[in-house]
């Protein structure tokens, strides 16, 4: 046995500054929930999130066997000092949590440690799963139950002092440890965070519609990203931290120096847009090695640039997207590119567009050419009317 003051002092000194105690015990009332959530289509698109994975998710003790406490804890990571350049050049947005190393090795490292630390403490062997939203346990659940914090409005856990800027992971353990009452949840009347997702991804209180989140877009979804989505995704070219944003609690949030957190080069938070279309795949395995953002791919990423351009680049950089139009050999990227040279170039972009469409063979490529012919052939005709 091992008392939570003291469970928290080697916490701290484990670099985990946030930590919370549940039981290993099931979570039988989620399953109305996630089966709903699967049923209404929330989750289409993350074919692996399947009921059987919710059912098996629901019981710790199907990862652990011997668990008996669950240990939740949080790595706060908002630093508010970083800010994009004011140099006028168009920018994507990296949401915050991806700025530093990735998380999942850096909370894991961090949970061994502490682990090595409790097994020091108790003087005997300490059975142990560490879990990183890499394994079959509902995170935000288990946060909610152990007290670490509550379920706000967008779905996020907002943990006192830090908001939804914190990293969450779980240790599930052998040891009984007192666990910690959960919190009462403090969002109110407030519906700031709906208000703000600018896809209307948060549907409700409690209730996100994840294929029009544009985390999900820019990280989860590999193809054609919905040409009613594209203008409302800013540019944000992985995650996006909009809700949070909006949030009073993370808004007074403290801010945190966390050196395995911080980016070290501006790409890590604002990459210039013509910079990821311009790169090729083994700078971008370089330049992200150890980050997050590896996440979405050189293509998708590629593509979730040109999708920002389109929404926030000047005249001038339609250049940069007639270069992709002609070169690039993924046309994913290529099809995204029409798309954002229609919105940027307007009438200018008509014989580029006409020409990439007599040269390309790629069936997608050629429909997103023509669609793109279309909406500017369109605004031609509205700008012809109003002229008259």
């Amino acid at each position: 046995m091992i008392e939570r003051q003291r469970l928290r002092e080697l916490a701290a000194i484990a670099g985990l500054s946030v930590t919370a105690v549940t039981t290993a015990e099931p979570f039988p009332e989620l399953w109305p929930v996630l089966h709903q959530r699967i049923a209404d289509g929330r989750l289409r698109g993350m074919d692996w999130f399947t009921e059987e994975r919710a059912l098996f998710s629901l019981t710790p003790r199907n990862l652990h066997p011997t668990g008996q406490s669950i240990i939740s804890i949080g790595v706060p990571y908002w630093t508010p000092s970083i800010t994009p350049p004011d140099d006028g050049i168009p920018r994507g947005r990296i949401a915050r949590y991806a700025w530093g190393k990735d998380y999942h090795r850096t909370l894991r490292k961090r949970m061994e440690h502490l682990h090595a630390l409790l097994e020091q403490e108790l003087g005997r062997p300490v059975e142990a799963r560490f879990l990183v939203d890499t394994a079959r346990i509902v995170d935000r659940a288990v946060a909610a139950r152990s007290g670490l914090g509550w379920y706000g409005k967008n779905t996020m856990i907002i943990v006192p002092h830090y908001g939804s800027w914190v990293m969450l992971g779980e240790m599930i353990v052998d040891i009984p440890i007192e666990p910690d009452p959960p919190l009462r949840p403090r969002c109110g009347r407030c519906a700031a965070c709906l208000a703000a997702c600018p896809t209307g991804a948060l549907v409700g209180p409690y209730e996100l519609d994840a294929p029009r989140c544009i985390s999900y877009l820019t990280i989860e979804h590999r193809g054609v990203i919905p040409l009613e989505l594209r203008p409302l995704m800013g540019n944000w070219v992985f995650g996006c931290d909009i809700c949070q944003e909006a949030c009073p609690y993370t808004i007074a949030a403290r801010s945190t120096i966390d050196p395995d957190f911080l980016p070290e080069r501006e790409e890590h938070c604002f990459p210039r847009l013509e910079w990821i279309l311009r790169i090729s795949e083994e700078e971008f395995r370089t330049v992200y090695r150890g980050r997050a953002v590896l996440g979405a791919k050189w293509a998708g990423f590629a593509r979730n640039a040109a999708i920002a351009l389109g929404n926030c680049g000047r005249p001038d950089d339609a250049a940069v997207l007639e270069e992709v139009l002609a070169r690039h050999p993924h046309p994913l990227v290529r099809g995204h590119a029409a798309w954002a040279l229609a919105q940027l170039g307007g009438q200018a972009a008509l014989p580029t567009l006409r020409q990439a469409l007599a040269r390309e063979e790629d069936p997608y490529v050629r429909s997103e050419l023509l669609t793109a012919l279309d909406l500017t052939e369109r605004h031609r005709t509205t700008a012809a009317h109003v002229d008259v």
